[in-house]
């Protein structure tokens, strides 16, 4: 195994300021697709506070700007939000679940930054035990990509379903059985396993308790400067709208 180093941090957002930052990267790089959702996603919704919710952030190491994000939701505290919209068959039921969401990076940002990304999804389910990752594409190019991962149907028709928590807009319901990637992927000699299986990338750092962003200096009036501690984010700090208590999100 190798060790390659990213341009990028991926780490666990944790405080207001980090969620916030996600959101910008959710806004930017979904508004230019669903236009109408931009300011909805410009603001934490109440899933991103959840106990269940675990959200990461790619962040630049030399300008120290998020580019990248993704939100996963285990099933540990009860049902997926996509499945208000889905009954999940019978055979995933009664196994643990996660759905990935506002998967996003920057326009310009390193092509590098989605693939990490979903490394980091595999890493953090494969920590968290899960077996099956859980997402819904809403296009056929989405589709083609989370296929070419390994990802499959849920429902063996092909059927699109209109999703509630994504302003019931037609999705294509896919699932990954986790932990299968490894040995699927080496007996396909897929063109990712490399990076996921036999190269270290120390810059994924899913472990780490320090911030995701870097701490901003700050002076106060004697001159001194001091650097902005990092808080547990809770539901309490969340700047939310009315209408985020009605969580709508995209995939």
């Amino acid at each position: 195994m190798h060790t390659q180093s990213l341009t990028f941090n991926v780490r666990i957002a944790r405080t207001p300021d980090e969620i916030q930052a996600a959101c910008r990267v959710r806004a930017t790089s979904y508004g230019h697709h669903v236009p109408h959702l931009h300011a909805t996603l410009s603001e934490p919704d109440l899933l991103d506070a959840d106990e269940n919710t675990t959200v990461v952030l790619c962040v630049d190491k030399r300008s120290g700007e998020a580019v990248g994000t993704a939100r996963f939701q285990t099933n540990a505290g009860g049902p997926l939000l996509i499945e208000h919209s889905v009954v999940v068959p019978d055979c995933m039921r009664s196994d643990t679940r996660a759905e990935i969401t506002r998967l996003s990076a920057v326009a310009g940002a390193d092509p590098l930054v989605k693939i990490a990304l979903m490394k980091a999804s595999y890493l953090f389910c494969m920590a968290s035990q899960i077996r099956w990752m859980v997402i819904g594409a809403r296009n056929e190019a989405l589709v083609r990509q989370y296929r070419r991962l390994g990802f499959t149907d849920v429902f063996n028709d092909g059927r699109m379903v209109p999703l509630l928590h994504a302003g019931r807009i037609d999705h294509k319901v896919l699932r990954l059985n986790v932990t299968a990637v490894e040995r699927t992927w080496g007996e396909q000699r897929h063109a990712l396993y490399e990076f996921f299986f036999d190269t270290a990338h120390p810059d994924i750092q899913l472990f780490y308790t320090g911030p995701a962003l870097p701490r901003r200096e700050t002076h106060d009036h004697s001159g001194r400067t001091w650097s902005m501690k990092a808080t547990r984010l809770t539901s309490i700090d969340l700047p939310l709208r009315s209408e985020s208590a009605r969580p709508v999100l995209v995939n």
